[in-house]
């Protein structure tokens, strides 16, 4: 029987769009300046995202200075600001982004669709809901060539009405739908049948639809990537996933997933991931948050390990126990930190650091001390050492 070859298929691209100054801001606590704001904005453009999420002109002459100084002092990615479903959100974001090239601005319009925000938010039947997504969409078309509508609650609305929304956003004008999981209830297996549904309605009229979930049970960069495989044109992300209550899907979690994982989702991004790093250490510092440790791709702990095994592993070749190499995300390098669970080969290096060389037998007797140590011998790791080379019994003076 003959051999079938079967080609990879070509990738399709997918849309970064992030939300950082947006949606990221909302993170209490957080307080980004206009300068802020530029800044974060300029490492974005500069590490490839496609849409820029900049701001809630409404909300405060501040948004509108911070979206119009972004556009102006930003090249590249398209400029978005946010606005509800009324004409006076509508101007705020005209007169923020009304000097930047027409194909660089757009405004992102969103409703609360579900039962819940119709009856306790809007006090809107459904029929008035509709009617004011029409009226806000076409308004905004008369101004920006770029006009997406979200259901605001999406994931809570009921799937009929959904439908009928975003089909009457597309009516007046939309260009772009966004589905957001806006308290991130959502698993990834309903993920797929709903972005699936809304790519059905939108793909064959040349809309675009987008995504954005919430990290409320910690499957925002899951769903995202579910979303993708869905069929998705966009994908809205924060960096180190900040916002509200849990955050967001992760910018550099979902960059490096889709990066490590081409032959899987087939799509292509423009992101730089050498770029990532920096990027996480600067907005944590802008918004004046700690990036945990153990925090996925870019914290401190993923290139360092304080295990014998894996410390071991590391030294013969670094892919043993890496999930990518640093260099790939822009980070400083693999670190083998001493603690008790390290082993012999991660002791006799740290020994060679201080020029101390031992025999096997010495390295054994120093390695069993160094095990052994008490909590609060670790205190002192220097004192620790000498007393763990005074424990080999070989003469190490010069």
């Amino acid at each position: 029987m003959p051999k079938r070859f079967f080609a990879t298929p070509p990738l399709s691209p997918l849309i970064i769009s992030d939300t950082t100054l947006r949606d990221g801001a909302q993170m209490p606590g957080v307080r980004f300046s206009v300068a802020d704001k530029v800044a974060i904005a300029k490492a974005l453009a500069a590490a490839g995202v496609d849409v820029i999420e900049a701001g809630f002109p409404a909300g405060s002459d501040h948004e509108i200075e911070a979206v119009r100084r972004i556009a102006a002092e930003t090249s590249g990615p398209l400029i978005m600001a946010l606005c509800r479903a009324v004409t006076a959100d509508i101007d705020a974001a005209w007169t923020a982004l009304a000097d930047a090239p027409p194909t660089r601005r757009g405004v992102g319009i969103f409703l609360g669709t579900s039962p819940l925000h119709r009856r306790h938010k809007l006090a809107k039947t459904k029929a008035q809901c509709l009617e004011m997504i029409a009226g806000a969409v076409a308004y905004a078309r008369e101004r920006f060539d770029r006009v997406t509508f979200g259901c605001e609650d999406g994931s809570r609305t009921e799937p009929a009405f959904l439908r009928q929304a975003y089909t009457t956003a597309m009516d007046a004008g939309a260009t772009g739908i966004g589905f957001p999981d806006t308290v991130g209830v959502l698993t990834p297996e309903v993920v797929r049948r709903r972005v699936a549904m809304l790519t059905r309605l939108a793909h064959p009229r040349g809309v675009k639809v987008r995504v954005h979930f919430h990290n409320d049970l910690g499957l925002a960069t899951a769903n995202t990537l579910a979303a993708v495989a869905a069929g998705a044109d966009i994908v809205h992300l924060t960096v180190c996933g900040i916002g509200e209550r849990a955050g967001n899907a992760a910018l550099e979690e979902t960059v490096m997933a889709l990066t490590l994982n081409q032959q899987q989702y087939c799509r292509s991004i423009n992101i730089d991931t050498r770029q990532l790093t920096a990027l996480c250490r600067l907005v944590a510092e802008r918004a004046g948050i700690a990036l945990p440790a153990n925090k996925a791709v870019t914290g401190a702990n993923i290139f360092a390990t304080s295990a014998g095994v894996h410390q071991d592993g590391l030294l013969k070749h670094p892919d043993t126990y890496l999930p990518f190499r640093p260099e790939l995300v822009g980070a400083d390098g693999i670190r083998l930190p001493l603690s008790p669970l390290s082993g012999k080969a991660a002791l006799a290096l740290r020994l060679a650091e201080l020029g101390i060389a031992l025999s096997p037998e010495g390295l054994a007797r120093a390695s069993r001390f160094v095990k052994n140590a008490d909590k609060a011998a670790w205190d002192d790791e220097d004192a620790l050492l000498r007393r763990a080379v005074a424990a080999a019994g070989e003469d190490q003076t010069p």
